[in-house]
């Protein structure tokens, strides 16, 4: 009888690789399971597959980019169609290659029909493409698997990057208008100091008259943005770096800032801790961070992936260092014995609300649906947030640009009443 060699994860969430004689695949996952074990990995014993070249599976794996949520999300939900209608994985992955426009998909779903062909699991052959079917998936394929019942998890899968897709969309479109509105509303000042002010600064300059505090002011910030300056002497010189090259500059250079600051750990966290403390914004993320952790684990345990392999793939996908770390300070209290609910309210990162629900499912067996509906609940929160911020900014947005306008417009025009003045003044004396 052939053997297969697997690795599983036991009832602690620890790492288990042995082997077990078997008719098929199928009945090995079944022998396993009956152990008390959860496989992740079966492969037959000295099968006949053909071993690739050295590297090339990691060179084919590189070459793939990453694809649109939007994109698997439907290819994951047609796969669950299929599979509910009892057509095989290799048949079904074969028809949904055909139907995807050539690109990154397409190519990663021809490798995954081959490494099944060759005798791997779904999961398995899903796994060896990281940019496209990232750990949360694999593994959730990987219970579904297990467990066999691949075409429910494929649709919890496909409703929950939906949700989550849902959410982040809501977020971004309601800050599009505030950010196209503040643009060009910079845009507009930028052009009026560049190209009208200094106009008035030449017809200023004819007047015999000290001009006002905010007039010299204007003047000041017009010349920095055109790029002038004046020495010790009062004589006008270039800047070496204008203000409009900076302001270019600046956002770019704020980006790629970030951006290296994310790629080291204390980095991550100092970032995250700063975004979480922003006002209004900082509860928005703080919300929505909530509900993502929560709908990620929910459906991980939902779909029988142990807690600690769950806690660790939900760690990995939360998407904010401060989470991260608190869901590994539950892992571990976890693996040594502790419940859920005790080291998550140590954290501090959560609400009571979030602890007393998950106290409950864990007393009533019901983790994952109080998880989900923790989820749930914080999305709800997370949109009237949004849509109160966005009613916030509309007045304060109003109130900034009517300042700025005014304060350009009081600026140009005091000059003008003082020479008005001066003149009245003069030919009254004269008279």
């Amino acid at each position: 009888m052939p053997k297969f060699q697997f690795e599983a994860m036991n009832a602690a969430g620890q790492e288990v690789k042995d082997e077990v004689d078997a008719a098929n695949s199928e009945e090995a996952i079944a022998k396993i399971r009956q152990q008390g074990y959860f496989p992740t990995k079966v492969r037959q014993k000295g099968g006949t597959k053909k071993p690739a070249a050295p590297g090339a599976q990691k060179r084919r794996s590189a070459n793939l980019g990453k694809v649109s949520v939007k994109q698997l999300t439907q290819f994951t939900r047609q796969l669950s169609t299929l599979m509910d209608a009892g057509l095989p994985i290799l048949r079904s992955i074969r028809i949904l290659e055909q139907q995807q426009k050539p690109g990154t998909l397409r190519v990663a779903l021809r490798y995954v029909g081959e490494d099944v062909e060759g005798g791997a699991t779904l999961s398995e052959a899903m796994a060896r493409h990281p940019k496209v079917f990232d750990r949360l998936y694999t593994n959730m394929i990987a219970a579904g698997e297990a467990g066999g019942v691949l075409d429910v998890i494929l649709q919890r899968l496909a409703d929950f990057m939906e949700k989550a897709q849902k959410l982040k969309r809501k977020v971004i479109g309601a800050m599009i208008y505030p950010a196209c509105v503040i643009g060009f509303a910079f845009l507009i000042v930028a052009g009026i100091m560049y190209f009208v002010v200094p106009k008035f600064k030449t017809i200023f300059s004819d007047f015999d008259t000290q001009l006002p505090g905010l007039t010299v002011m204007l003047l000041s910030m017009s010349d920095w943005m055109v790029g002038k300056s004046y020495d010790a002497s009062g004589k006008e010189v270039d800047m070496l770096i204008p203000g409009w090259a900076i302001i270019i500059v600046s956002p770019l250079a704020f980006i790629t800032a970030y951006k290296v600051t994310r790629k080291f750990e204390g980095g991550r966290l100092f970032l995250d801790i700063v975004k979480l403390k922003i006002p209004i914004l900082g509860t928005i993320l703080s919300k929505s961070g909530i509900a993502r952790f929560t709908r990620t684990l929910g459906t991980l345990v939902a779909a029988g992936v142990p807690i600690l392999e769950a806690l660790n793939i939900t760690k990995d996908t939360a998407g904010n260092e401060v989470y991260s770390r608190a869901l590994e300070k539950v892992h571990d209290s976890i693996r040594e014995g502790e419940s859920f609910a005790v080291p998550l309210k140590a954290t501090k990162v959560v609400d009571n609300l979030v602890v007393n629900m998950i106290d409950v499912g864990e007393e009533t067996g019901d983790l994952d649906k109080m998880l989900i509906k923790v989820a749930d609940n914080y999305d709800d929160e997370v949109e009237t947030l949004v849509a109160g911020l966005v009613s916030l900014l509309e007045p304060i947005m109003v109130i900034v640009l009517g300042g700025i306008v005014g304060f350009i417009v009081i600026a140009l025009f005091l000059p003008m009443v003082s020479l008005v003045n001066s003149l009245t003044g003069g030919g009254a004396a004269g008279g």
